[in-house]
């Protein structure tokens, strides 16, 4: 690319050169009776004049009309001295030449100043452009994670539900299994299918307890996060769908203090926020998000969106695993959310706004200094 450029400065400036040199030619080699040939030569110099001035800018225009007004000028003054009244339009004419170069060169060099300045911007939008694919590449990666904790939290509920539904029973069989054991002779020859049935419940009962581990919630390190930096880049992550559901956020930033929690599964539980205000609003939607310290000192973040707001009758329903009113919901999303927010200490409700729409209002533990 520099090279070709390099190629073209030489090429423009040969030509300058050519030109300038080519009419100076014809001026000092045709006879000043020839008036009307002159008057065609010296109109044009115009040609590289305007040529620099809109190639170089102001240096190139007024450059090469300098240099046409020194070479021409000795012309003017030995050629044309015995003509007074023709030497005062010809030294008007060079005075014209400094003008028109520099008024070309001025214009070209604001023409060179907005080309450049659309070329940042247009650097800019790629970059943003950029940043926004990666973002949405980030916002499907994080909605797929979801559905995988979906899928994990909806195997641990029915896990926890089977598991506590065959534990009564196997302590029952294990029971009379021991029973009808001592009961049977020492040599009896079916004293072993007992000792086989009490072997097989322990098995049972190992397995069950591995599914009621599973099914517990997740015990999680004392950690603390900063409510303000997670939830910005949780806006950062979502800005797109907000864009193609043409939703804003109203988010007056406040100083907080840190919170107990996990930084990474608080993002979660912002991101199922605002993904259910965007799904309960659809298009053209409003989400206003307040932060806070209550009376007892503890963080308050409250989600509102401008949907229909919930049915009185779900209202107590909405954090209940596998519920929900959308045809292609799972009704684990807020699951998870309530589930995340009551492993670190804090507490989550939902309520109906008088004016309209739901809020979602989370209670967060300060962390300890």
């Amino acid at each position: 690319m520099a090279i070709a450029i390099r190629k073209q400065d030489r090429f423009r400036l040969g030509l300058l050169i050519l030109l300038v040199g080519s009419v100076t030619a014809l001026h000092y080699l045709t006879a000043t009776h020839y008036m009307q040939f002159h008057d065609i030569y010296r109109r044009l110099y115009y040609l590289p004049i305007i040529l620099g001035g809109l190639w170089y800018g102001i240096p190139g225009g007024a450059g090469v009309a300098i240099l046409v007004s020194v070479i021409y000028a000795p012309h003017v003054l030995y050629q044309w001295g015995h003509m007074p009244a023709d030497n005062l339009e010809k030294y008007l004419e060079i005075l014209l030449y400094n003008l028109i170069g520099f008024v070309t060169g001025f214009l070209s060099s604001r023409i060179f100043a907005e080309r450049r300045q659309v070329e940042e911007n247009m650097q800019r939008l790629q970059e943003s452009y950029a940043k926004l694919r990666e973002q949405a590449d980030l916002i499907m990666e994080i909605e797929d994670q979801l559905r995988q904790a979906d899928r994990l939290t909806a195997l641990g509920e029915l896990s926890a539900g089977m598991a506590h539904e065959i534990r009564n029973p196997l302590g029952s069989i294990r029971g009379t299994a021991e029973i009808l054991k001592d009961a049977l002779p020492a040599d009896s020859r079916y004293g072993e299918f007992g000792e086989i049935l009490i072997s097989e419940v322990e098995r049972l009962n190992k397995v069950v307890e591995d599914f009621l581990s599973f099914a517990r919630s997740e015990q999680t390190e004392t950690e603390d996060f900063d409510p303000n930096s997670v939830l910005r880049e949780v806006l950062q992550f979502s800005r797109q769908q907000l864009k193609r559901q043409r939703t804003e956020i109203e988010w007056q930033e406040v100083a907080l203090p840190r919170v107990v929690g996990n930084a990474g599964q608080f993002k979660q539980v912002f991101l199922n926020l605002i993904l259910n205000a965007l799904q309960a609003m659809g298009d053209k939607g409003r989400i206003r998000i307040n932060g806070a310290l209550d009376d007892k000192g503890r963080v308050v973040l409250s989600f509102q969106d401008s949907g229909p707001g919930i049915a009185a009758e779900n209202l107590d329903k909405v954090f209940n695993p596998f519920f929900t009113t959308k045809s292609d919901g799972t009704g684990l999303g807020l699951a998870i959310t309530y589930r995340i927010v009551q492993n670190h200490g804090g507490r989550i409700s939902v309520a109906n706004v008088p004016a309209g729409g739901a809020e979602f209002r989370l209670e967060l533990q300060p962390a300890m200094r």
